[in-house]
């Protein structure tokens, strides 16, 4: 693996966090860190007869020169020994994290900032990152336990194998624990995605159960078997799915998951867990997109 970790920069406290966490995934993977900060151009109209919006003359550069140095400091002071490169650009910063996805092993960013990079989760801009970039989002959010599991929300989905080959992966680098968590109820044989057990529906629990226990086995048991130097605890849990994982993440360093699961309407490239994951988990969130 040589492709670079790339974070996105904005100076905010939260893409700092981002900045320190990125170092360290780059550190454990022996690659490159790659800081980035974008700005798009002002949307107010220039008047007939004035100059062009240069960011020179408006003292934007001065400004992301600071922020990129300090940026840069926090992740040598991190993690000395990792080779950094910047890149400054004008262009909005979603469509810069998609391009950088590209040839990136992973893409960090904060949970809130500046109105660029870091306020991803304020609008619709960590949704479209994490359904359209080419490589794994991690949006640093919550305190995670550093003595925690890692954290993966398993579906059985063939999409969620990647999500799965990541958490495996991840938990070897850290030489953490990996805690698989499997949510079920009775609105599991139609909608992976629903609002939890629909009482009106008469089902066989005890044969429900026994097929999500044969799901979470048989989706785990093939890469216990390529990684036997993780410790792994299959979790099946009868809950609400979303709630499940939110609980669970209070205790985890990372949690893991796939972009949509095996409930998820086929048109929708990112999942409503997945989204509620972004928004409410108590620590990093790795959201990872199968193959189409």
């Amino acid at each position: 693996m040589t492709n670079p970790v790339v974070v996105g920069v904005d100076g905010s406290p939260s893409s700092l966090e981002a900045v320190e966490v990125a170092a360290r995934e780059a550190a454990l993977r022996g690659v490159g860190l790659r800081l980035v900060h974008a700005f798009g151009r002002p949307s107010v109209h220039v008047p007939p007869g004035m100059p062009p919006w240069n960011p020179k003359a408006a003292g934007v550069r001065e400004l992301v020169d600071g922020t990129m140095t300090e940026a840069e400091r926090r992740a040598r002071t991190t993690a000395p020994g990792v080779e950094i490169t910047r890149d400054v650009t004008v262009g909005e910063p979603v469509m810069v994290l998609e391009i950088e996805s590209r040839t990136a092993s992973l893409v960090v960013v904060g949970s809130r900032g500046l109105g660029g990079f870091g306020s991803l989760l304020l609008g619709s801009t960590a949704v479209h990152l994490a359904a359209h970039g080419r490589c794994p989002v991690l949006v640093v959010r919550g305190r995670p336990d550093p003595t925690g599991p890692v954290l993966l929300a398993v579906d059985g989905s063939p999409a969620g194998e990647a999500a799965v080959g990541f958490a495996f992966a991840e938990a070897t680098l850290r030489g953490a624990d990996l805690v698989a968590l499997h949510a079920w109820n009775t609105w599991s044989e139609s909608a992976h995605e629903g609002y939890g057990d629909h009482l009106s529906v008469v089902v066989d629990l005890e044969r429900l159960q026994e097929e999500e226990q044969q799901l979470l086995d048989e989706t785990m048991a093939p890469w216990q078997e390529r990684h036997p130097e993780v410790t792994v605890e299959r979790r099946l849990v009868r809950s609400r799915i979303r709630p499940a994982l939110i609980e669970a993440s209070q205790e985890a360093q990372l949690l893991v998951t796939g972009a949509r699961g095996r409930g998820g309407f086929t048109g929708l490239l990112l999942g409503s867990v997945s989204q509620a994951l972004l928004h409410h988990a108590h620590c990093p969130v790795a959201v990872v997109r199968g193959k189409e």
